[in-house]
């Protein structure tokens, strides 16, 4: 990941949608009702029954989304433009951020031609109780006349930026009409999308963990409650002294939950370990002191004996391996460029390590040798994961496509899946190994049916930021966190059976 200060570092839930085609500034703000209260609350209530009306008003049900009302809430009749309006601008004005330049020429030519408008995952219910949020860096401009427009574009440019198109333009004319006289001193927020999007966990198809600003938060889909398990904000002092050391509001940038165990990485090189069972933290500390330190990926895995290791991938440029007992440093492997993305095969033995690089490397586990490279994507990688058989390989990158690996015949890919505006910012596929799921930046998560050869797919369509996609282990349940200022959420899709009827109300 390229090199930024960790002080730019804040929390903040992006609003990006300001497009001068709509008459509204900001989408999702709530809009001015055209009806008084009463009758605002009259109209949500024709969709529900006795149960619905025990929930939140911000939170949307099944039910409800069966009868018309949008998943996430967004009220597009009282708005001066449609759903499909809105999605058309969208996909138009969208700037998909690429590390390199260069010539996409030929790849839509490798892209798989997929069945879409497949239902795997019918939607269940979407909550703002708890909402999904992402770090992004801010840099502040502040200059004069032509340098601060200059400096604007260039930012521009280079990332995908949320500037309100109307401001811009202000700016543009006031600049344009001083033709360059330095009286007058602008300053601009400019925010930058963060690239890490693994930041929601799912332990059963009841229990979901998530970032929420400096906490991490457990959400029951089964309560409808949330509850905060971990503040980052607040002193961490862990219970093991020997090896850790004591943090305070610590930036998370990546997470994950496996095997009773939570690991967290942040933005300046920590590292923290939580059993979720237990009070306290077990392990915390700052794996590296490297300027360049944020932790770009986490791993708990077992190893070939059943031993239980974490994995610690960051910016410079190494991984470390952890005794997830004792929390001793038992490997670092060390290579070329930033490590962005690590996972660990099914059976502990190999390790994809993909990063600031068009290659994915595969490795040893135990001895970090390098036994194979990936070669066909275009860009720089941030997201993979192994197929259950443990002989698939599926990598997301910045060309907006995700490529499947045969790592017994790894001199080419399988197939290559496209996405529909953005880079592949996360993958996951189910305990069973019967679907992939395909997370976008923002607004598209695709699920495809690998029993088809991963022809068909279902495309889950909202808007807002991916914050995270995670399938229960049982494979039931995929949920998918959405980071936005106003209708931040976790989305909740149950897996369609052919007895769903019978399953809808065990």
């Amino acid at each position: 990941m390229e090199h930024f200060q960790n002080d730019d570092l804040e929390y903040i839930v992006d609003d990006y949608y300001d497009f001068d085609d709509f008459e509204h500034d900001d989408l999702f703000a709530e809009p001015e009702p055209r009806r008084d209260t009463a009758d605002f609350d009259s109209f949500d209530s024709d969709f529900e029954d006795d149960l619905e009306s025990k929930k939140p008003k911000t939170d949307t049900s099944a039910v409800e989304a069966r009868n018309g009302k949008d998943i996430q809430g967004i009220p597009w009749e009282r708005l001066n433009f449609t759903r499909d309006k809105y999605r058309e601008t969208r996909l138009r004005q969208y700037k998909n951020y690429e590390s390199l330049s260069g010539s996409r020429e030929g790849m839509e030519k490798e892209c798989l031609h997929v069945e879409k408008g497949n239902a795997f995952y019918d939607f269940q219910f979407n909550t703002r109780l708890v909402k999904s949020t992402i770090v992004h860096f801010q840099r502040y401009h502040r200059d004069y006349g032509y340098r601060c427009f200059m400096s604007v574009i260039l930012a521009y440019a280079m990332a995908s930026v949320s500037i309100n198109c109307k401001a811009l333009r202000l700016m543009m004319l006031i600049i344009f009409a001083f033709d360059g006289i330095k009286i007058l001193s602008l300053s601009l927020d400019v925010w930058f999308s963060f690239m890490l999007r693994n930041l929601l966990w799912a332990t059963s198809k009841h229990d979901v963990y998530l970032m929420q600003n400096y906490s991490v938060m457990h959400w029951s889909s089964l309560l409808r409650k949330g509850k905060e398990v971990l503040n980052v904000a607040k002193p961490i002092v862990p219970n093991l002294k020997r090896q850790s050391q004591q943090l305070s509001r610590v930036q998370i940038s990546t997470m994950t939950v496996k095997e009773n165990l939570m690991v967290a990485g942040g933005f300046q090189g920590e590292l923290i370990c939580k059993y979720i069972n237990q009070p306290g933290v077990a392990f915390s500390t700052k794996v590296t002191t490297d300027d360049n330190a944020i932790t770009n990926a986490v791993d708990v895995y077992l190893n070939p004996s059943g031993a239980m290791r974490v994995m610690a991938a960051n910016n410079d440029a190494q991984i470390r391996v952890f005794d997830a007992e004792t929390f001793s440093t038992l490997n670092r492997f060390s290579f070329d460029w930033s490590v962005n993305n690590t996972s660990v095969s099914p059976d502990g033995k190999l390790l994809a390590v993909l990063g600031d690089s068009t290659d994915c490397l595969i490795v040893d586990a135990q001895s970090g040798k390098v036994t194979d490279t990936l070669e066909g994507h275009l860009d720089y990688s941030f997201a993979s994961a192994w197929h259950p058989d443990g002989n698939i390989l599926a990598t997301g990158n910045q060309d907006t496509t995700c490529r499947l690996w045969d790592v017994r015949k790894p001199s080419q890919s399988l197939a290559v899946l496209k996405g529909r505006m953005g880079a592949i910012r996360a993958l996951k596929f189910t305990s069973d190994g019967r679907f992939l799921a395909m997370a976008e930046p923002a607004d598209f998560v695709h699920v495809f049916d690998t029993k088809s050869g991963y022809v068909k797919c279902q495309e889950i369509d909202f808007f807002g930021e991916v914050a995270g996609i995670s399938f229960s282990p049982d494979t039931e349940s995929l949920f998918v966190g959405v980071a936005d200022r106003t209708y931040g959420s976790l989305l909740e899709f149950n897996r369609r059976r052919h007895n769903q009827y019978l399953y809808s109300i065990l």
